[in-house]
């Protein structure tokens, strides 16, 4: 068996545009008919960019490989013109195409890939949402004072909806605005709204309901320690990404000044670069992204280093569903597993691109038992709402805001 041919779509993600403005996803077929589906994470480029960067790679290397020689086709991407180094854009190439693979293997075998990287441990896995606006979008156009993602007290009204329909855990990140010029001292203001959220969003949802503090990667390490103390006596399950994710020997710095847990790895890619974080012991819980780190059997490769660690994988998601999909194969047969990111429940479009959505009860996900990544993309969707655009998947601020 080999991959005969593939083809790729950009997907436009409608209003209200949470998971991101676009989708990339890539399928591979076998010449025995096999299909197998990948979705890229990388917002380093234009959607138009990373679709050709995606063209080339598969053409260059997976047409006439046998899916699965996974290995192979990992270290021939990974280096590719002379890389082999944690390149996020090639890597998150990599993972679609690897992911396509194991869902080609799994139908090849009639078992979910979960089956074949060690087996299901879990029968449901625990999942939490980002606090999201009711209605508008997650991109308004003006500055709203009211919007769930400045003001407490709409996001406190907002949590209880989410309470409601079974979720017992929620992220937010309002410590302002993240720049290209991060990370900086907090302001007074930021550290006042920091812990008017988790006030707030604590005494509104109890003690029950997990907070998981989002920031990316905004502050120095004297300011993620002030934030931090502001935090402490609400306490939230996790603080992330407090400063930049390259430097994890200053993440390390905050993670021994508060007895908050740290998480980081959303920007992380390939065992290398979380071998470091858990070396250098910068945080407990790792947010892989399947559709950046590297795929599959890497990420498998990163959570027995974080056992070994006595850290844990909160697989991350803010893109579309198909990575959804990998990262319930991944947790499912993870013994290390923690808490899953979804959007909302899996319904809207993430839900429509599917023949078969994703299965969510009461707060849980329950893995599908069909074989592969246990979906399918409904490619009508997906050829029906093309992207042209040309802005990118996530855009930091580009001028200092501190």
């Amino acid at each position: 068996m080999v991959i005969k041919e593939f083809e790729t779509f950009v997907v436009a993600n409608p209003p209200p545009h949470f998971g991101g403005r676009y989708f990339i996803f890539i399928k591979l077929v076998t010449d025995t008919g096999i299909v197998g589906y990948g979705e890229v994470y990388c917002a380093t480029f234009s959607a138009t960019t990373v679709e050709s960067m995606l063209q080339d790679t598969a053409e260059r290397y997976a047409v006439g490989h046998d899916p699965f020689h996974i290995e192979t086709l990992w270290r021939r991407v990974y280096g590719s013109g002379y890389n082999l180094r944690p390149d996020v854009s090639l890597v998150s190439i990599l993972s679609a195409l690897e992911m396509a693979c194991w869902d080609i293997v799994g139908k090849a075998c009639g078992k979910p890939a979960y089956e074949l990287l060690g087996g299901r441990v879990h029968d449901r896995l625990r999942t939490y949402t980002y606090i999201y606006p009711e209605s508008g979008d997650v991109y308004p156009e003006v500055d709203d004072p009211d919007h769930v993602y400045v003001n407490p007290y709409r996001a406190a009204e907002r949590a209880l909806d989410y309470v409601a329909m079974g979720f017992n855990a929620l992220k937010f990140d309002p410590a302002g605005p993240y720049t290209v010029f991060d990370g900086g001292m907090p302001t007074g203001y930021e550290l006042e709204r920091s812990a008017a959220f988790m006030r707030l969003i604590r005494e509104a949802v109890g003690n029950g309901v997990d907070l998981l503090f989002g920031t990316h990667g905004q502050f120095s390490t004297a300011g993620a320690i002030r934030l931090a103390r502001q935090i402490e006596p609400y306490d939230p399950l996790w603080f992330e990404e407090p400063v930049p994710p390259d430097d994890t020997a200053q993440m390390a710095t905050v993670a021994r000044a508060t007895s908050i847990p740290i998480a980081t790895g959303e920007r992380l890619c390939t065992k290398y670069e979380f071998a470091r974080v858990l070396q250098d012991r910068a945080a407990a819980i790792l947010q892989l992204n399947l559709g950046r780190v590297g795929g599959l059997l890497e990420a498998k490769k990163i959570a027995s280093i974080a056992e070994v660690h006595s850290a844990q994988i909160a697989p991350h998601l803010y893109c579309g569903p198909i990575v959804g999909a990998a990262n319930i194969q991944l947790a499912t047969c993870t013994p290390n597993f923690l808490i899953l990111e979804g959007i909302e429940t899996w319904g809207g479009f993430h839900a429509t691109l599917l023949e078969t959505r994703i299965r969510w009860e009461e707060g849980y996900v329950i893995p599908s038992t069909e074989p592969g990544l246990g979906v399918s993309l409904n490619e009508k969707v997906a050829r029906e709402n093309p992207y042209s655009g040309g802005a990118l998947h996530l855009q930091m601020g580009s001028h200092p805001v501190r």
